[in-house]
C-alpha cells in the first residue's frame, strides 16, 4: 500500500512535466483515475446539461465506480507512464 502511495505521489508530479498536452481522451481518464485514487467512487449529482466539461468528467469518473482506490492508483501511474513513453 506504501509502495502504491509513493507511486502515486510521484505520477502527480511527474504529469506536470508532460511536455505535449494529452488528449481530451487521455485527460478524462487521469481526472477519473486520480478522483477515484483519491475520493473513491463519484458522489453528487451528475452537472447540467450546459456544464459540458463538468459533465464529461462526472461521467468518466462515474464509469470506474466501484474501482478499488488503490487500483485506481495503479492505473493512473500506468497511464503516466504511458504518456511519458516510459
Amino acid at each position: 500500500m506504501a509502495d502504491i502511495k509513493a507511486a502515486f505521489e510521484q505520477a502527480l508530479k511527474d504529469v506536470k512535466t508532460l511536455t505535449k498536452r494529452p488528449s481530451n481522451d487521455d485527460l478524462l481518464a487521469l481526472y477519473a483515475l486520480f478522483k477515484q485514487g483519491s475520493e473513491g467512487d463519484v458522489s453528487g449529482s451528475r452537472p447540467g446539461m450546459l456544464d459540458m466539461v463538468g459533465r464529461a468528467k462526472y461521467d468518466a469518473w462515474a464509469k470506474i465506480k466501484g474501482t478499488a482506490k488503490d487500483a485506481a492508483m495503479q492505473q493512473y501511474v500506468a497511464k503516466v507512464k504511458s504518456l511519458l513513453g516510459k
